[in-house]
Order: structure tokens, then C-alpha cells, then sequence
């Protein structure tokens, strides 16, 4: 349970505004300007106020707080639904309830009154204002992604993304590509970072320049790809693709410029849809093991707040795996046609 700590009532004489404006900014209700609002919030967390009095809720949050601000539904995307279902999972065989947040920044006052005992934050960004919040409560934080700028305490759960990244683009090459453009550069947190270095230190370890084609969420038809794969004698021969729809961007584009897959270019996507498995051709995919990456933070979380030595600071890595299929595989030379 945090200790004495600062009141309404200072956070009002600190901020020069009254207490029941106080309380209406720090619980987004009332008619408050957002910069009288934004301006109580911050004094409260220079304070170190602290929402959360009484006893234990036995409840842990979690919130994926890499896009928050945009009113998306991360539940649709199959790393996140499966990484949920487990660490409901783990937070009930453990004696909690799990409270999943929405990613929407106007929920942004639950952070400084949430009543949780701890949080899950996935995917947190450089300049993170829950990440912020809820430093400034004093809550234990266990992060799935390493967070921007660690603290000495701070513990999260990720895969090696450099050696994941490394496997995909030798099992490529192995096959026959020379030239494999990643299709990444969309997100701020560590994840799509991690991997965009690799690619490009792989690349100059052999001598080739790195080839990055900008991931668009909207771009169902894969038109990002439609210059590279115009190129005259510079096209890709193969795509890793790290974000989930990916995949069926570059299938949709490859279509459009007659690319057969694999036998002019090969495709591996980081995706947990099981759908890809199931297509034709069947393509090649990277999977995070989210269901394991959700126990663990649980566990990591649970023991913050239960045991005296709490978890182990730093890094819990979780073994990414590649699964090999038809769209990434060589082809016989006997089997290619069709234009280069």
C-alpha cells in the first residue's frame, strides 16, 4: 500500500485552482479546459498523487499504449487477442482479475484513477504519458517490449529481435534471395526499431544497401510495393514482412505486378493469424509466442507486487520461431516463368 502522500488539497494550492476542479480533472468529469485540466494532471504527478488509497483490489490492468490516441481496436490483431486470452489466464490462476484498457487517449484520467495493484503496458512509446502517470503513482509497471528508457528496476518480457530478424533473412538467402526488403518503419516502439536495425547491419555485412518499404495499416492493396516492384533490374526477391496485414499487402501487390510467389519472390511475415497457413501458396511465418510473452509478464507482475525480492530487472526473453512454408521455400529453376 503507497504511504502518506500529498492530497486534493495540495494538488489544488500547487496548481492555484480549487478542489472540486481538482477532482474533476484528475476524474475527467465536469466542465474543465483541457489545458486547466492538463495542468492539474501534471502537478499531481510532479506530487507523486496517488489515486489508489485502501487496500489491495487484487486487479491488474493492461494497456497497448503504442498508438494511444486513435480510437483502435488492438483485440482484432492476433498478437494482441491471443496475448490477452493468456494472461487473463495467468492473472485468474493467480487469485486476480485483468482489466484491459482501450487505446483511445480520451480513457487518459483512468491512469491517474485506475484502482489497479499493477499494470501491463504493451508496446510502450518514447514520451509515453500513461507510462508517466503511472511512474508518478508509484505502481509496479511490467512492460511486453523493452521499455524506451529503462529504469535500473524495470523489468519486461520481449524476443530477441536481432537474432529472430537474422534467422528470417539467412533462411531467405539460403533460398536463393538477394536483395530483401523489410517491410516495417510504422511504429515508435522498440519492436519495429529492433528489427529495422538488423535488417540494415545484415545488410551491410553483405555489402547491399538496405531496402525499407513503409508500412501503411490502410494500404489493403499493397501499393507501397508498387514502385519497388516496377523497378527496372532493382526489384526485391523477397519481403519479411513485421507487421500482421503485411503479408496480404505484399500478396495483393505481388498479384497486381504478375510476381509468382515463390518462384519470383519470396515472403515471410511476423504474424500469429493462422490464415496464412492456410493459403495458397501457404506462407512462411514468424511467430512471437504472445501466449508465453503474457504468462510470463503476469508472473513477472505477480511477484513485484507479492515477493520481497520481487522480479529479476531487465530482460525475460521469449524465443521467437520460424515457421518454413511454401512462400519463402527455393524453387526449381525447371519451375520459373514468367517475367523477371
Amino acid at each position: 500500500m503507497p504511504g502518506p502522500g500529498p492530497t486534493i488539497a495540495d494538488i489544488a494550492r500547487a496548481a492555484e485552482v480549487s478542489t472540486a476542479t481538482v477532482s474533476h480533472a484528475l476524474g475527467g468529469t465536469g466542465r474543465v479546459g483541457e489545458s486547466t485540466r492538463r495542468r492539474v494532471r501534471e502537478v499531481a504527478a510532479a506530487l507523486g498523487y496517488s489515486a489508489r488509497r485502501g487496500p489491495r483490489t487484487r486487479t491488474l490492468g493492461l494497456a497497448v499504449t503504442t498508438y494511444a490516441g486513435s480510437a483502435w481496436n488492438y483485440v482484432e490483431i492476433a498478437y494482441f487477442s491471443r496475448l490477452l486470452t493468456a494472461a487473463t489466464a495467468a492473472a485468474h490462476a493467480r487469485g486476480y482479475a485483468l482489466t484491459v484498457l482501450p487505446a483511445d487517449r480520451g480513457a487518459e484520467p483512468l491512469w491517474h484513477t485506475l484502482a489497479v495493484d499493477g499494470m501491463l503496458l504493451l508496446d510502450s512509446p518514447a514520451g509515453d504519458p500513461v507510462l508517466r502517470a503511472l511512474r508518478a503513482r508509484g505502481l509496479p509497471v511490467v512492460f511486453d517490449g523493452r521499455p524506451p528508457d529503462p529504469r535500473p528496476g524495470d523489468v519486461w518480457v520481449d524476443n530477441d529481435h536481432e537474432a529472430t530478424t537474422r534467422e528470417v533473412l539467412d533462411h531467405l538467402a539460403a533460398c536463393g534471395a538477394r536483395r530483401i526488403a523489410l517491410h516495417s518503419a510504422y511504429g515508435r516502439e522498440h519492436y519495429t526499431g529492433a528489427v529495422t536495425a538488423a535488417h540494415a547491419r545484415w545488410c551491410a555485412e553483405r555489402g547491399t544497401a538496405p531496402l525499407v518499404v513503409p508500412f501503411d495499416p490502410d494500404d489493403s492493396a499493397g501499393h507501397a510495393f508498387d514502385a519497388v516492384f516496377a523497378a527496372p533490374g532493382g526489384r526485391p526477391d523477397a519481403v519479411y514482412c513485421v507487421y500482421d496485414p503485411g503479408g496480404r499487402q505484399v500478396l495483393a501487390a505481388a498479384a497486381r505486378h504478375g510476381l509468382r510467389i515463390p518462384g519470383q519472390l519470396r515472403l515471410v511475415c511476423a504474424s500469429e493469424d493462422p490464415s496464412y497457413a492456410a493459403g495458397d501458396p501457404a506462407v512462411s511465418t514468424v511467430t512471437l509466442r504472445p501466449e508465453v510473452i503474457g504468462e510470463r509478464a503476469v508472473d513477472a507482475l505477480v511477484a513485484l507486487l507479492e515477493s520481497s525480492q520481487g522480479a529479476p530487472p531487465g530482460q525475460l526473453t521469449v524465443p521467437a520461431a520460424l515457421a518454413v512454408r511454401t512462400s519463402s521455400l527455393t524453387v526449381p529453376s525447371s519451375a520459373r516463368r514468367g517475367p523477371v
